[in-house]
């Protein structure tokens, strides 16, 4: 990653301000294109092979196991499992996402929680995966839940957290450190698309002084230091201890802004390289028109050459061009940006109208945005 530039202010005046301040605008040109177009739910179509274009509520494998087999080498290898049973569907990068031949086991045939675990071990083994992985919740949103499990205690504590018949996504840990959110959209009558948004993103850490606790050291720092509320409970364990000079210490796994990580734009990283990795990868994922991947990669040569690409995850319609996070993003650019993707779904809705989807209405988009709603708050806390 180049070298993360920490001079000037530490965050934006906006940047932590409540969502649906950033989203009244959103809302209001909304509104009017529904009106203009006689559909609100246009942006529903946008993604035609995704439940609601993955606007809320729709499992992240609903869009990996989309995949074929060319697109599956760049995703990490995942299995998903229904907690308390076992595993629905599993995927790696050479075998695509699918569907058991057998049902689910009754509540009588449950197995008990040893048998469970044993069995979620199989699955992992039987596509690929070891340990460490990644644990997330397979619907959810801005990196809730998400955590490195380390080993099958780990694994067998975290999938207790969850409510009866939640769905986890187990995810192999990429090689990489380095990560970034791409934004791609692509017309459906073209066979090219384009890159809106390219965001490098941070993971903050602190180093030990022997002296100060780890409390002391994230409150000493410009930008952590008034983040304190988003770091305290998934440190606690550490919060109060002295930290060993020199060694670092990593205030959150997840690369999620609101999480606490930092982001920085990175669209100069852009290239016709790039570009055309993303439209050959798309080229396997069919009905699939916006979104934004989240992925890991080897350096920034190999980001601007679009190779040696890990994708963690595929998000739909609900997605930002999270560059406007960035401190140097000014408010009306960031408030123009939302503007645009929200245009640019409509445009979607109506081409994939006139192509024969039929929008949906409002009233399931309610349903799964609440359904997510009461999901979230029940997941485990973050790393």
């Amino acid at each position: 990653m180049p070298a993360l530039d920490l001079g000037g202010r530490p965050v934006s005046f906006f940047e932590f301000w409540p969502s649906w301040l950033m989203y009244l605008p959103v809302a209001i040109q909304c509104l009017l294109l529904g009106l203009r177009h006689r559909s609100m739910s246009l942006p529903l179509i946008a993604n035609p092979a995704v439940p609601l274009s993955g606007m809320a509520g729709v499992p992240k494998s609903a869009i990996l196991q989309l995949a074929g087999q060319s697109a599956n080498q760049s995703i990490l290898p995942w299995i998903t499992i229904t907690t308390p049973h076992l595993q629905s569907q599993e995927g790696t990068p050479s075998h695509p996402a699918q569907s058991p031949s057998n049902p689910s086991p009754t509540k009588e045939q449950t197995p008990p929680e040893s048998a469970y675990l044993e069995q979620t071990l199989a699955a992992m083994k039987k596509s690929g995966l070891d340990f460490p992985i990644v644990g997330k919740p397979d619907i959810g949103c801005r990196g809730a839940g998400v955590k490195l499990l380390p080993d099958s205690r780990s694994l067998d504590s975290y999938l207790k957290q969850f409510p009866p018949g939640a769905a986890v996504l187990l995810q192999k840990l990429s090689d990489f450190e380095p990560e970034a959110g791409v934004f791609y959209v692509r017309d459906p009558k073209t066979e090219t698309g384009g890159i809106t948004s390219l965001t490098l993103k941070y993971t903050p850490y602190v180093v030990g002084d022997g002296v100060r606790t780890l409390a002391e050291l994230v409150a000493s720092d410009p930008r952590a230091g008034g983040l304190t509320r988003l770091y305290e409970e998934r440190n606690a364990r550490h919060w109060g201890e002295v930290l060993p000079e020199g060694r670092p210490h990593r205030l959150v796994f997840s690369a999620s802004h609101c999480r606490g990580a930092v982001f920085r734009d990175g669209g100069h990283l852009i290239t016709r390289q790039l570009t055309g990795a993303l439209d050959r990868i798309f080229d396997d994922i069919p009905g699939f028109y916006y979104g934004r991947l989240d992925l890991k990669f080897r350096d920034v040569d190999s980001l601007r050459a679009g190779r040696d690409l890990q994708i963690v995850e595929i998000n739909g319609a609900s997605s930002e061009s999270i560059h406007i996070w960035d401190r140097k993003t000014g408010f009306f650019d960031a408030v123009k940006t939302l503007l645009q993707q929200y245009r640019t779904l409509f445009t979607l809705g109506l081409e994939n109208k006139r192509r024969g989807c039929k929008p949906p209405g409002l009233w399931p988009l309610y349903r799964a945005w609440r359904h997510e709603l009461q999901l979230v708050k029940r997941y485990p806390v973050n790393d």
